[in-house]
């Protein structure tokens, strides 16, 4: 059945929930969307891709492209003129648009750039902190259903900013062994030299071991499928990681201003990632559902991504009629969305009480979109109930911090004894002693 045949039968698009109680539990259905059956077999994959790219190296990036992805990626990286060429060869208005975003993003994260701190002490010591960049960083940006030059700008820019000194790309290729030409004018403009056309959870395992040809990083960012997701799982601890990012995700919060159309055209947003995507609308209007449904088919009769937006709305979606905005933003609160869209007559009334969330997009000329782009802030934002713990990529992401301690002799005479009292009270002897012994000892 084609998808113009799907809509002409369908009365309903997103399921309406009018209970709260069942909206919790639609909501907590929707968040746990990834872990269905089907993900032991992807743990058990990912866990034999790791183990063969640490013990095999380059021969397992050539031999695991060519069984999932169908090309020889042998020569694994792309030359430096044609990331070159793909910038010059861009329409002029993309790159603007591409010039842009990267000032704009820029200017934002060069505001995170997190401060020393240098103090002194109450008997005259000096403590800090002290920031550093990592060296090696390495940047992974999805392929597949879609190209994401913004992914490229959103990564390799914080890690530029922090002071990063080698950034390294992978992205699947296409079958034919070539990369989107974006996405490589992206690379380019933000000066990335390395590019290696290798994707999935190979590319997370040579970032994080090393081989032949890969150097080994010290943080990877940047989202991808789940195998990806449970590739950086579990090599967390040899490397740093961003985050553990699932299926994109909206909220839109609306009262009777909301304009039909926006909502309309904002869920669909976000249902066009993926048949995965969720796309949860939380209102007020009592009587919306009929007019939302008319207008979501009519967004899509022409839409050229309509079998996706109708599966993810289908599978995914939701549209609860809530008794009040204090009830919408429980709701919200409760999901913890990576987007969420505030669409009523005073928003910046809901502002403060939002608690979870990884991007909050105030009124009617804020849509998500607008976000992913190049308002500035980082796209890469935490998913699947995360926003609870954490938040969006940043320059701290791609940095560490070393504690700085300095006693002089006052400081520590002054508290020798409560730091023995200390250690003694944990039975580690040599902690103590090493204060005492320098009781006796004159500088």
């Amino acid at each position: 059945m084609s998808t113009l045949e799907q809509l002409s039968e369908t009365n309903e698009i997103l399921k309406c929930i009018r209970n709260s109680q069942e909206a919790i539990a639609e909501l907590d259905k929707i968040s746990n969307r990834t872990n269905e059956e089907g993900q032991q077999q992807a743990v058990t994959s990912v866990q034999e891709i790791l183990r063969q790219v640490k013990q095999k190296g380059d021969n397992a990036l050539i031999e695991y492209t060519k069984q999932f992805d169908g090309y020889n990626p042998n020569p694994f990286t792309i030359s430096s003129d044609t990331i070159s060429q793909a910038w010059e060869t861009t329409p002029n208005s993309l790159k603007n648009a591409l010039r842009s975003a990267k000032k704009r993003i820029q200017a934002f994260h060069e505001h995170q750039i997190p401060k020393n701190i240098l103090i002194k002490g109450p008997q005259g010591e000096t403590l800090g902190r002290k920031w550093n960049a990592v060296e090696k960083a390495g940047i992974y940006i999805p392929g597949g259903k879609a190209s994401y030059p913004s992914t490229v700008l959103m990564n390799a820019i914080p890690a530029l900013v922090a002071g990063v000194k080698e950034i390294i790309m992978f992205t699947p290729a296409a079958i034919d062994g070539e990369i989107n030409q974006t996405v490589l004018a992206a690379a380019s403009l933000v000066g990335i030299k390395k590019v290696f056309r290798i994707g999935g959870a190979q590319a997370i395992a040579a970032m994080a071991y090393g081989t032949q040809s890969v150097p080994k990083v010290n943080v990877i960012t940047g989202p991808g499928n789940l195998y990806v997701t449970l590739a950086k799982q579990y090599v967390f601890g040899q490397v740093g990681i961003d985050s553990l990012a699932g299926p994109s995700e909206i909220i839109i919060i609306a009262d009777n201003t909301a304009n039909i159309k926006y909502l309309a055209a904002d869920l669909l947003a976000q249902a066009e990632h993926d048949p995965l995507a969720s796309a949860i609308l939380l209102t007020t209007n009592s009587t919306i559902k009929d007019d939302l449904t008319n207008e979501i088919k009519l967004q899509l009769q022409k839409h050229p991504r309509s079998e996706i937006c109708l599966k993810s709305l289908k599978n995914w979606g939701l549209l609860v009629i809530c008794k009040s905005l204090e009830d919408c933003v429980k709701l919200s609160n409760h999901f913890a969305p990576e987007h969420l869209e505030l669409l009523t007559d005073k928003p910046h009334e809901l502002l403060n009480k939002i608690t979870n969330a990884g991007a909050i997009f105030i009124g009617p000329w804020s849509p998500e979109a607008v976000g992913d782009y190049l308002a500035g802030p980082n796209h890469t934002l935490p998913t699947c109930g995360n926003a609870k713990f954490s938040g969006a990529l940043s320059v701290e992401t791609f940095m560490k911090n070393s504690s700085i301690i300095e006693f002089n002799e006052n400081a520590f005479n002054t508290n020798k004894q409560s730091i023995i009292d200390l250690a003694n009270s944990e039975g580690l002897f040599s902690h103590g002693k090493s204060i005492e012994i320098r009781k006796s000892i004159s500088y």
